[in-house]
């Protein structure tokens, strides 16, 4: 069944502070094999002008992923989250994320799509630090197949 288009458009609540930590930051370079010295090292970061480390930059994906949940547990929705795949992922940076940084995500569905008997779910997510200011937009796309025989 087809989601309904009228909740293109539709923003959920920001999130609450999520605080970015070292420890946080080099655990997620190690998993991903990145061995750049700004994710680990304070003196590193610091000589690339950074007041402290700073994640790479698939590490907002954890945050912003989590705050689509408003939108994936929306029961007004209807998305079967049993069927949902990743389709894609985007991100467009005013600066990195850093250690220190406490950040919030609002989530909007941008599209509403059906393709083949699949939904397609574009939501955006607008990460602000806790001066309000951007720090990156992500965009995630979910797709939920079809069922069998559909």
């Amino acid at each position: 069944m087809a989601l309904d288009q009228s909740f293109v458009g539709r923003t959920y609540p920001p999130t609450a502070p999520y605080e970015v930590g070292r420890e946080k930051i080099r655990e997620f370079a190690e998993a991903i094999g990145d061995a750049h010295p700004a994710y680990t090292d304070p003196e590193a970061a610091g000589a690339l002008g950074h007041p402290d480390v700073i994640a790479p930059p698939t590490f907002v994906f954890s945050i912003t992923f989590k705050a689509a949940g408003a939108v994936v547990e929306d029961p007004q929705l209807g998305l079967d989250y049993s069927r949902v795949v990743h389709g894609d992922q985007k991100f467009a940076y005013t600066r990195p994320v850093r250690a220190g940084d406490r950040l919030s995500v609002t989530s909007t569905i941008e599209a509403i799509k059906s393709l083949a008997g699949n939904d397609i779910v574009d939501i955006r997510g607008e990460v602000h630090d806790a001066s309000g200011e951007h720090v990156v937009t992500a965009w995630t796309k979910l797709v939920s197949r079809a069922p069998e025989g559909a």
